[in-house]
């Protein structure tokens, strides 16, 4: 089982990942690069950098853009994984929040030998209906603060939502094979429904969600467990 974590956050503590070792999981948990963790950006960009890793490299060739090494990290994590001895490959899960929630679905489109994603809120998916609905605001503030610094007429705003295109999660969904679980707030203003859906609705494989019709982008009561009996059915 391989878990990611919310934007500007880190793998998180040995403990988290005790429920799924006691049922003989090998579990891995991914640092971002250049966030919380110890996983270091070392990479260099043309361009505004100031805020948020969304933007980094959007001014450059698209093969620079920051997302994109991150989604190649994850699928890259969980090839070694899989050829881990004592590691089943055809039985391995993914998941993860917000972020990790919108890395669960590009590392599953990036490498279809996973069997089971559990994403919850995934960050991440479609960009522009961000926009359009005015909510680039908290973990999409970036998107606003790019604007307003290198583009304030707007004159490249197409281009800048083409580009931002190649790390849309959503376009990686329709490569999906594994079995998907999604956890959604139908509250949730920092990454909303209707942005979550636009991914959810290009997956091909068999899907279900858990709506939280009360609920933001926090807590779901109840959620972890239905992940871990989602995911232990490996």
């Amino acid at each position: 089982m391989v878990q990611f974590h919310g934007y500007s956050g880190s793998s998180g503590e040995w403990c988290d990942k005790l429920g799924f070792a006691a049922l003989g999981f090998t579990v891995a948990a991914l640092d971002c690069r250049g966030q919380g963790g110890r996983s270091e950006d070392v990479g260099g960009v043309r361009g505004n950098t100031l805020n948020g890793h969304i933007i980094r490299g959007v001014d450059d060739a698209p093969e620079k853009l920051l997302f994109r090494q991150i989604y190649l990290d994850t699928a890259q994590l969980v090839g070694l994984v899989m050829a881990m001895p004592g590691v089943d490959p055809d039985r391995v899960g993914v998941t993860g929040g917000s972020q990790g929630g919108g890395l669960t679905l590009a590392c599953a489109g990036l490498e279809p030998r996973i069997r089971r994603a559990a994403p919850v809120f995934p960050f991440l998916c479609d960009y522009r209906r961000v926009w359009l609905m005015d909510l680039a605001k908290d973990a999409y503030q970036e998107i606003k603060d790019h604007f307003r610094r290198v583009d304030p007429t707007h004159e490249r705003e197409d281009a800048f939502f083409t580009r931002l295109g190649y790390i849309d999660a959503q376009f990686l969904c329709p490569r999906l094979k594994a079995e998907v679980m999604m956890g959604i707030g139908f509250n949730d203003t920092v990454c909303p429904p209707s942005t979550q859906f636009a991914a959810y609705n290009r997956i091909g494989s068999p899907k279900r969600y858990v709506a939280y019709p009360d609920f933001g982008h926090e807590g779901l009561p109840g959620h972890s467990d239905r992940i871990f009996q989602f995911l232990s059915g490996l």
